[in-house]
């Protein structure tokens, strides 16, 4: 099943914000970093938040990161929306990827990411920013 959520980018609090977050909305959280997850070459990113996300017993999905170096964040501006489902929706997550990114910018193409999951970034006609991941290696 496809989901729809919001994924806020943070300047170096994402942890500390996404916690909060939990004592707002409850629900279970995890957080992967950057070290952990083999993309902290620079040991002051490392023990930054890489993805988190928080879901809820009422089936709220929070997701959030710290932004690596080099891409900026204006606060107010660092909401995007996700897309993001198994390899069985490929054919449906490949659709909107298409339909969202051919009318404005490719931002990240769709590809495989690091994390095994093929992963895309693009900013849609209305200045929207979307990203989209698409689960497992069996996404072509």
């Amino acid at each position: 099943m496809t989901t729809l959520n919001p994924y806020i980018s943070f300047t170096g609090n994402a942890r500390e914000a996404m916690e909060f977050y939990r004592t707002v909305f409850g629900g279970h959280l995890t957080i992967d970093t950057f070290g952990a997850s083999g993309m902290g070459e620079d040991p002051a990113t490392a023990d930054q938040v890489m993805h988190a996300m928080l879901v809820t017993d009422e089936g709220l999905t929070l997701m959030a990161s710290d932004t690596p170096p080099g891409m900026e964040v204006t606060v107010g501006d660092n909401v995007q929306i996700s897309l993001s489902g198994p390899a069985e929706d490929e054919i449906e997550l490949r659709g909107y990827w298409e339909r969202l990114s051919t009318s404005g910018t490719a931002d990240l193409p769709l590809t495989q990411a690091p994390w095994g999951d093929h992963f895309g970034m693009c900013t849609d006609a209305y200045g929207i920013r979307w990203m989209v991941n698409i689960g497992g290696d069996e996404a072509a």
